[in-house]
This record gives structure tokens, sequence and C-alpha cells, in this order.
């Protein structure tokens, strides 16, 4: 018979908890963008597919604004409402904190599956130390490992939410559809993305990424705040190695699932595929040519 007390059960169990954990976490992220992130809007309705999005989305804004409303008087629906659609919404401090909200879910819904092996290698790591007599904490601050790493994309989605802001009221990107209605802008940011994908720096971020245990095995700290220091720091470096790819959510859209999930799909094949680092790299000439040809048309 097992003579083991619940908690030893339980750490024996500390890898499935935390998977459960994450695929939790990265499912309630998902249901919260579908459902359209508390702003009312429909995302399936913005998740349209074009070579050129910022066509779209002025052929869209274009639409609703040469509607004419005049005699026009349709029961449960505000005329106003749809007027003010193609002009830059008031942010106040409800809508600022629903875009800060909403950034930071999606990047827990885009961040979560390529976080995931580092987050369980902590867990094993933390498990070893405890059974060589090297640590005394029995509980490993798995969770707080990834609160940490969950902050800094906090800071990151405060800073998308203010440029967000910003290329709204410049009429950059539509309040309706939430992407890009500029050739400029789509088109200099694809090249810059690309540009970055193919930089030393970013290379760099991605190496410790893509190489948790050496990562762990030069950064780790004991106890809840090492293990809130070594989350934020693993944050730190996934932010600059994707802060230009999330970037290309103001193209594409920011509510488009489409784009979410390809470019959840690009990051997670870039950190834990063997040629990852080959497909970003491909990526970043595709993207360099897209944002190229954006500019001529």
């Amino acid at each position: 018979m097992d003579g083991a007390s619940p908690l030893e059960r339980l750490l024996r169990r500390d890898r499935v908890i935390t998977i459960a954990g994450v695929v939790a976490l990265c499912l309630l992220a998902w249901l919260y963008i579908v459902a359209g992130a508390g702003l009312g809007m429909n995302a399936w309705e913005m998740s349209r597919l074009a070579l050129f999005p910022h066509q779209q989305t002025a052929d869209v804004t274009s639409d609703m604004s040469g509607m004419d409303m005049s005699g026009m008087d349709m029961p449960g629906m505000d005329m106003s409402g749809m007027a003010m659609a193609t002009e830059p919404r008031v942010w106040g401090a409800a809508i600022w904190a629903l875009m800060i909200a909403m950034w930071w879910v999606m990047m827990v819904a885009m961040m979560s599956p390529s976080a995931a092996p580092t987050i369980l290698l902590y867990a094993r790591v933390h498990r070893h130390a405890l059974t060589q007599g090297q640590i005394q904490d029995k509980l490993a601050p798995t969770g707080v490992f990834m609160a940490g790493y969950l902050l800094v994309w906090l800071g990151f989605s405060a800073a998308a939410a203010a440029l967000h802001w910003l290329l709204e009221r410049e009429a950059f990107v539509s309040a309706t559809m939430m992407s890009s209605q500029s050739r400029w802008l789509s088109g200099i940011v694809l090249i810059a993305a690309g540009l970055y994908q193919l930089s030393p720096l970013k290379n760099a971020c991605l190496s410790h990424c893509r190489t948790p245990t050496a990562f762990l095995s030069r950064h780790w700290r004991p106890h809840t705040l090492g293990a809130l220091r070594l989350g934020a720091l693993h944050g730190a470096f996934c932010v600059g190695c994707c802060w230009m790819l999330m970037a290309l959510l103001f193209v594409g859209g920011i509510m488009n699932l489409v784009w979410v999930a390809a470019l959840a799909i690009l990051v997670l094949v870039e950190k834990v595929f063997p040629a990852g680092q080959w497909v970003g790299r491909a990526a970043g000439i595709a993207l360099i040519a897209w944002g190229s040809a954006t500019l001529l048309v």
C-alpha cells in the first residue's frame, strides 16, 4: 500500500495539473475573444480574409458612411450608432480597461501554448531540486512563474492599447473593423515585421525561448519571489521575440480570429519545432515581399 501523504501524491501529479491549468487558461482566453472581448463586437464577422486587408477595411468603412439613413425607421436599431461607426470612438476609462483586457487576453491565448514547455520544465526542475534536498518549498510555485510571465505581457498589452488608441484617433485603424485602413501603415508594418524576423535581436530572444533548459539553469532562483522574477524574465524574452508579430494584428484585424490563430501557430512553430528558426526566417522574407506589394497597390 502506498503510504504517501496527500501532498506527496499531489506532487507526483504536478505535470498533469500544470498541463490542465495551461489548457484551461488558454481555452478560457479563446472563448473570451470569440465572445467579443466585452466590446459588443462579433469576432466572426470581423474575421475576413484579404490579400490586402486595408482595401477591404476601407471598402467596409466607405459602404457604412455612404449609407442613406434618411427615411429609414428600423425598430431596435440606433441610426446614430451606425453613423458614428465610421468615426473614431471616444475612449473613456471603461473602453481603456476593456481594450487593455482584450489585448492581454489575446496574448494569453496566443502565447500560452508556446510557453507551456518552459512552464512544465520549471515544475520538473523544482521537483528534482526538492528530491535532492536543495530546496524546502514542497509545492512548486508554477503558478507564480506563469503569473510573472503574464504580467510582462500585461505591460505589453497596455502599450499596445495606447498605440491602438493613437492609430484609431489618426484614422489609420478602423474603429469598426479594428484593422488598418491605410496602405502605408499596412505596408510599413509588414516590412518592419519581416525585417525584425531576420534581425540578430529577434534571433537572440528566440534562442532563449527555444532552449528552456539553458534558460532555467542560467537564471534559476528558488522560492516564490525567484519564480516571479524568472517568469517575468522569460516573458521579457518572449516579448522581445514576438512583439513585431503581434503588431501585425493592426494590419489584419485585432479581433480577426484567423490572424490571431495564424500568428499563434507561427509563434508555436518558431519556439517548439526543430526547424522553427528557419520557418521564422522564411516568414520574414514573405512578410517583406507582402509589405512591398502592399505599398504598390
